[in-house]
């Protein structure tokens, strides 16, 4: 009994001591003049401002600008935002893997992703998506196809083939990869002239780097054109992988926190294209880990830049998720700077980096090459199919490069590297 009476009393006792502290931690949160502040302000939101203002948009619009207050890079994801930051940061996205036809026939395929859920179901080039478990695609609003994957295992596709035959398919959505390089090819295989585009740096874009490289070497890859243009950037330690196939030792990146200093030293073996000649492609929307890559390779004189100065972001974003409430803060937490310790920040009406050869592309130009850029590349073994379609249809299916005088520039440049030699 008496052991009783102490535990009791003891829960008593601190049940009372955590209330008394809760309650001084409220009074002198909910009593300072700042929160004071802030309900008054909110207040005047819902009941003055001439629409209904919803108090959740309201509590998240204050935590965005107290976050983008810090600087220009800084910024707060509310829920309805984190599935398309976290799609442009893991290179992945939930669906079946389809790039649809452009035009024409809504829901036809232009082809499937290799190895995707698509494939793996049977389809193919031209095929047409008429209903998921019953509900006509031409009824649904623009984005409801994508929307009505998300958290799917298993969708009932009605479809229609390029000869008019029906047929119902059972697909299951899973993640995919949405590639970062594009466009790996080679623009003049008599003088072995390789070309790839990186739109952004993900988590896989080393690797699908690698792979690329790969298949250039094996088609006798001599020299290569890196297009960085319109890349904003993504994961630091992408850019620094790849900025290693070309430097062998020595520093990468420096980056500056609070902490101190930390610098990515080039590893060696992972440098397996030393010595290769490179043009790098970049403009003012070449940014963050673009100028890391662009700012190391012209730092060790492993590349010659063309184009336009870059962006100037020289600040390293840290993701902070709240996974409670399925938000994320991105807040800036380091400087970096590039092997010859220059800063990369854009200060006044200095730019990023400024290329070895400038040439600046007009307005027009950019808008089609970014249009291009942004198309997937074409499976080889999906090529002949579409070709063939076609040449039914009488019309072209795949965009074609435009005119590109920058790319212009970096083809002459190597070509008359080789001629000197």
């Amino acid at each position: 009994m008496a052991r009783t009476f102490e535990r009791s009393t003891y829960l008593l006792l601190t049940g009372v001591t955590v209330g008394l502290l809760a309650g001084v931690f409220l009074d002198r949160l909910l009593g300072s003049d700042e929160w004071r502040l802030f309900q008054s302000v909110r207040r005047l939101a819902r009941e003055s401002f001439v629409e209904e203002v919803d108090d959740q948009q309201l509590f998240h619009d204050s935590l965005r600008g107290m976050i983008a207050g810090l600087d220009r890079h800084s910024r707060f994801y509310t829920p309805e935002q984190v599935a398309a930051l976290d799609r442009e940061t893991s290179g992945e996205f939930h669906g079946i893997g389809v790039v649809f036809r452009s035009s024409a026939s809504v829901g036809q395929i232009l082809f499937a992703y290799p190895d995707s859920p698509a494939e793996r179901a049977g389809l193919g080039v031209g095929d047409r998506i008429v209903a998921i478990d019953g509900a006509l695609l031409e009824t649904m609003e623009p984005g409801e196809l994508q929307d009505s994957m998300q958290g799917r295992t298993s969708l009932v596709l009605s479809i229609e083939g390029l000869d008019g035959a029906a047929r119902q398919v059972t697909v299951h959505p899973e993640s995919v990869v949405d590639p970062s390089v594009r466009h790996a090819e080679l623009l003049d295989a008599a003088r072995g002239v390789g070309y790839l585009a990186i739109l952004s740096f993900s988590h896989r874009t080393a690797s699908e780097f690698d792979a690329a490289l790969a298949r250039l070497d094996a088609e006798g890859l001599e020299r290569l054109i890196i297009d960085l243009r319109g890349n904003p950037g993504g994961i630091l330690e992408a850019a620094v992988a790849i900025a290693n196939r070309f430097v062998a030792e020595g520093p990468l990146v420096l980056t500056e926190t609070r902490a101190g200093t930390r610098i990515d030293v080039a590893d060696p073996e992972r440098a397996t294209h030393v010595g290769l000649p490179l043009v790098l492609l970049v403009d003012e929307n070449s940014a963050s880990a673009s100028e890391v890559l662009a700012g190391c390779l012209q730092d060790y004189g492993a590349a010659v830049l063309i184009g336009d100065p870059t962006y100037g972001k020289g600040t390293v974003q840290t993701l902070n998720r709240i996974e409670a409430k399925n938000v994320v803060v991105k807040l800036t937490t380091a400087v970096y700077y590039t092997p010859l310790l220059r800063r990369i920040e854009r200060d006044g009406d200095h730019p990023g980096l400024t290329p070895d050869v400038q040439l600046s592309a007009t307005a027009t130009e950019r808008r089609r090459v970014y249009r291009y850029l942004g198309r997937y590349t074409v499976p080889d073994e999906s090529l002949a199919a579409i070709r063939t379609w076609e040449a039914t249809l009488g019309e072209a299916l795949l965009q074609t490069a435009p005119a590109d005088q920058q790319l212009e520039l970096a083809l002459d440049l190597l070509t008359d590297a080789l001629a000197a030699r």
